[in-house]
Order: structure tokens, then C-alpha cells, then sequence
């Protein structure tokens, strides 16, 4: 792993997380352990509306904190309930915190590669819809990350399991001079809780 990566994740571990928002994270710690428990991956797909923000977010820190962790066979994909596009301060706050990030197109949705360690597997990052040839067909765990996306997606074809984690959308400061900063406490948040998720699994 990137050591400029592995300083960043060393770092979450200060951060907080309330006994409300523990038992909000339980389910999907109960999820990825059964299923390392019965030896099989583990399929997430974060979903969010415009698959733009949090839910790749959730899915990036999600998959480098699998391999920090040593959790093994997991998988993360993200989608939303209609495709736009990555938001291009997601990648910069990536970029930030130690993720190598190639932008390998320029159209109105272009595709990312993003790599947390020399010898890994690129993260495929551009939005598409939850059910995008992309993404696993069933057995997976759907974690809803906007509250829009958990009210409009009662049902999610092929989940396994749906698991509300909900996240503050940073869209809102976009165009002002705090942007930056609230997505990257965004980022941070999203990493600390998922590096909760992660280190309980044994």
C-alpha cells in the first residue's frame, strides 16, 4: 500500500463515532463477517442517486480498507438510481489523502482508475446505474449512502441485504469557498467509519 496512504489511514483511527452511529454500521459488519465466516466474498455496492459522490467515496476507502485490514475476497461497486458522472473533487480529495488516480477519458462521464497499492487491482471509478452490467447481479449487500436513493429504492433487484449508511451530501458547498474542505471531512468521515467497519472483522 501507498505509504502516504497508509499515514492517512493510521490517522482514522483518532476519529470518533458515536454509539448511534456504531449500531448504524453493525449490520454491515454482521454481513462481511458472515460471509467470511462461511468462506465466500463479499459483494457492496454503495448506492446514491447520481452515483457522483458518497457512494464512490464508500467504495474506494471501503476496498483500500479491505486490503489494509487483510479482509479477504472483497469486492465494492457503486451505482445510483441514474448516471451522471464522478465528481472531480472526489478524486482530488482521493489524490490528497494518497490514492493514484488516472483519468483514463475526457467525455461527460469519464472512467478513473484508482490505485491504493503498487501491485493492486485499479479501482474502476465512473458512475453508472445500481444495476449496471458492472455490478454483481445478487447476493450482494446494498448500502443506501443517500437518504434519497434509501427512500426512492424500497427494493434493490438481487440484494442480499439493504443497509442504510447515510452520509451528508457535500454537494451542498459546491461553488463556495468551503468546498474543498467539506469534502475532504466528507472523505474522512466516510473512511473512519468504514475503517470501524474493517477492524471488526476477524
Amino acid at each position: 500500500m501507498f505509504l502516504k496512504l497508509i499515514m492517512a489511514i493510521e490517522k482514522l483511527q483518532t476519529i470518533s463515532i458515536s454509539d448511534d452511529r456504531k449500531a448504524t454500521l453493525q449490520p454491515l459488519i454482521d454481513f462481511i463477517q458472515n460471509k467470511i465466516d462461511s468462506k465466500q466474498s463479499v459483494n457492496i455496492n454503495f448506492i446514491c442517486t447520481h452515483n457522483s459522490r458518497r457512494s464512490h467515496l464508500s467504495q474506494i476507502w471501503s476496498q483500500a480498507l479491505a486490503s489494509y485490514f487483510n479482509v479477504p475476497n472483497v469486492y465494492c461497486y457503486s451505482g445510483g438510481t441514474e448516471e451522471t458522472a464522478m465528481f472531480p473533487m472526489i478524486a482530488k480529495v482521493l489524490e490528497q489523502s494518497g490514492f493514484q488516480i488516472q483519468k483514463l477519458s475526457n467525455e461527460n462521464n469519464p472512467i478513473y482508475t484508482i490505485k491504493y497499492a503498487e501491485n493492486s487491482h485499479p479501482i474502476i471509478g465512473f458512475s453508472k446505474r445500481m444495476d449496471s452490467e458492472f455490478n454483481p447481479k445478487s447476493g450482494f449487500a446494498a448500502v443506501m449512502t443517500c437518504s434519497q436513493a434509501d427512500a426512492g429504492c424500497p427494493f434493490v433487484p438481487g440484494a442480499e441485504k439493504r443497509i442504510p449508511i447515510t452520509f451528508e451530501d457535500p454537494k451542498v458547498f459546491d461553488g463556495t469557498p468551503e468546498q474543498e474542505a467539506k469534502y475532504k471531512e466528507r472523505s474522512l468521515q466516510i473512511a473512519a467509519e468504514m475503517y470501524y467497519v474493517f477492524s471488526n472483522i476477524k
